[in-house]
């Protein structure tokens, strides 16, 4: 019998990193929230690699924290080794990498959660959802708890109709063992939801004591390491390394012998998978012409034994698991302590939530995380904070926050997903970003702390730090255009030493750091009066000079992008009405609804002739 368990505004069902981040911003907003959770251990867990960030990833880490979210504050207490990644490449595609102590990242995390004012956390799994006249209005348990709600997030990871496959075994279930959510699939199927079947997968988990390290290759991180939250300024860490090994010959000849027992080729994986992350086989057969791959062993902590072997997940038959693995050099022993598996699960076609991840269907019924097709701790927890942030804008009745893809990765991200939708779990990379030399990783707080500042997320101490240090950098900039220096012996015999073209004219420091040689400390010997600046500091101005005119030109693009956006569309328009729009338009623009027309430029089946059709109705609208 059902029986009632409580009112709330908001109520989050599933504690990963998006649900984490999503009931924490709802809380912090002042909503009274729930977070639910099959099992408080898994709460913030991870299932798969033991790290945060990576590239385009870290970004998406360094936002959370500018819009005043918890991911990046946490790892930067539990990491083990951190690096930034593509560093021989220029400052828009750099991006911070940080592998973790898997139980203590949890650990702070619940801490957290569990510490934080308007917010209760409870083990109980969510079977049904129950709406009225189109609106949310609670959730039932397995329990038989109902909870009322005037607003529910759903951050429901892989763990919908989770499936775990083994090579020819499989059985229901969810990632590292615990057990699904096999009834909330179905309440979205009534409330007329398009489901996709997606799949990911893990490697093996291997005893550390059973490798022998002095046939791989040691991997340190950076000496002197940039924190994820800007709240930091220097970290104090125990580092571990990790390991980087190769498969070979022999581990090949393994895997094809045995594909035939590979549920990925037989047909017994119904679910798409990750294009950007292949099981080991996957890339045995698309690959067959590369005579190795690259294998990281990482620490999954500093309590355990268990490595993570980043880079061979797969859904390989145990035996041949183990097979494979003992040809590679340095694992000729190896012991596997958890055996590397896919698993399938369900998620909502995309184009179904709107840019606030409210979802169309239902008002007050939000979606976040690999629920919504993507793929990540980072992406999920990105999307977390979002609809934390928008449930609690929708239960106060004030507006929803809308990022794009002109102010930062996470307005990327979800407009990707909900304009483009997609058919395989999507993930972040650097690539997917047009302006993506504005938007980096180490100006996030410039671009967003002051919308976390509007939300409620920001301290007023730290939004005044930012704007002084927004100041310090604007300052140096401007001093540094009156530092001259002229094209004397000595002056150009010191930049002969630097590795660049001596003077001919009289320059500022200014225009001599916008050469690629050039960076800010080496211009102190022409610029003796120049005031301590910390390291973020001088970093940003360098940057911001270097680039300039680059940032100029995006800009400019930036301007006409917006002015597409600025056109919108009605939200009650009959694409079925105007004349000239060709069939699949009329569909694709029916189905998603863009918001205006740079939206619906972006919908895949929607021409540039289409939108002068759109762009000609909108004139006769006015008349």
């Amino acid at each position: 019998m059902e029986f009632n368990a409580g009112e709330y505004d908001v109520i989050v069902i599933g504690a990963g990193h998006a649900g984490c981040e999503a009931a924490l911003a709802s809380a912090r907003k002042g909503c009274k929230t729930l977070l639910l959770t099959l099992n408080l251990d898994a709460l913030a867990m991870m299932p798969c690699n033991p790290s945060i960030g990576g590239t385009g990833k870290g970004h998406l880490v360094r936002e959370i924290d500018a819009l005043g979210g918890e991911m990046g504050k946490v790892i930067d207490k539990t990491f083990l080794q951190s690096k930034t990644l593509n560093t021989a490449k220029g400052v828009a595609v750099q991006s911070l990498r940080a592998q973790a102590d898997k139980k203590k990242y949890q650990q702070v995390m619940k801490y957290v959660i569990e510490n934080t004012d308007n917010l209760d956390l409870k083990q109980q799994e969510a079977v049904k959802l129950l709406v009225e006249d189109g609106k949310i209005k609670g959730v039932v348990t397995h329990t038989h708890a109902v909870y009322d709600a005037k607003a529910v997030i759903i951050c429901s990871g892989t763990y919908l109709k989770g499936k775990i496959i083994i090579g020819d075994v499989s059985y229901s279930g969810g990632p590292n063992g615990i057990f699904p959510a096999n009834k909330l699939s179905e309440s979205l199927k009534e409330l007329g939801f398009e489901l996709l079947r997606l799949k990911t997968g893990t490697p093996a988990r291997v005893n550390k004591r059973s490798i022998d390290f002095s046939k791989v290759e040691i991997q340190y991180g950076d000496k002197e390491v940039t924190p994820f939250s800007f709240e930091n300024e220097t970290l104090e860490f125990d580092e571990q390394p990790c390991y980087l090994a190769y498969t070979n010959e022999k581990t090949h000849e393994v895997i094809r012998a045995n594909l035939h027992r590979s549920p990925l080729f037989s047909g017994d994986i119904e679910g798409t998978g990750p294009r950007y992350c292949p099981s080991i086989e996957d890339k045995i057969v698309r690959f067959s012409d590369k005579e190795r791959h690259q294998l990281f062993i990482e620490p999954e902590g500093l309590g355990t034994n268990e490595m993570y072997l980043q880079g061979m997940s797969s859904s390989l038959p145990e035996d041949v698991q183990l097979a494979f693995l003992r040809t590679i050099e340095g694992l000729e022993n190896v012991e596997i302590m958890r055996v590397a598996y896919a698993i399938e699960y369900d998620a909502i076609e995309p184009t179904q939530i709107k840019h606030s991840l409210e979802t169309k269907l239902v008002r007050g019924l939000f979606t976040a995380g690999q629920i919504n097709g993507t793929s990540g701790y980072e992406e999920a927890a990105a999307q977390g904070i979002v609809a934390g942030i928008n449930a609690a804008n929708y239960v106060n009745k004030k507006a929803p926050l809308i990022l794009n893809r002109t102010n930062s990765y996470i307005g990327v991200l979800i407009d990707d997903i909900t304009i483009k939708g997609t058919s395989e779990p999507y993930r972040m990379f650097t690539s997917r970003v047009e302006y993506r030399l504005m938007l980096r990783q180490d100006n996030a707080d410039l671009r967003l702390t002051p919308i976390g500042y509007e939300e409620g997320l920001i301290s007023e101490e730290r939004y005044l730090a930012l704007k002084s240090y927004e100041k310090r950098v604007e300052d140096e900039k401007e001093r540094l255009k009156s530092v001259k220096i002229k094209p004397n012996k000595e002056n150009n015999k010191m930049l002969e030493e630097l590795n660049t073209t001596p003077l001919k004219k009289t320059i500022s420091v200014y225009e001599l750091l916008k050469r690629p040689k050039i960076d800010y400390n080496d211009t102190a010997c022409f610029d003796k009066d120049r005031p301590v600046l910390k390291r973020r500091e001088y970093e940003q101005v360098q940057t911001q000079i270097k680039y300039e005119d680059y940032i100029l030109k995006q800009k400019q693009a930036v301007k006409k992008f917006k002015a597409m956006e600025e056109k919108e569309l009605p939200s009650d328009i009959n694409y079925d009405l105007i004349k000239n729009l060709r069939l699949e338009a009329r569909q694709k623009l029916n189905k998603i609804r863009p918001a205006n027309i740079g939206q619906a430029s972006r919908i895949s089946g929607v021409s540039p002739s289409d939108i002068n059709v759109l762009l000609i109705e909108l004139v006769k609208m006015k008349e």
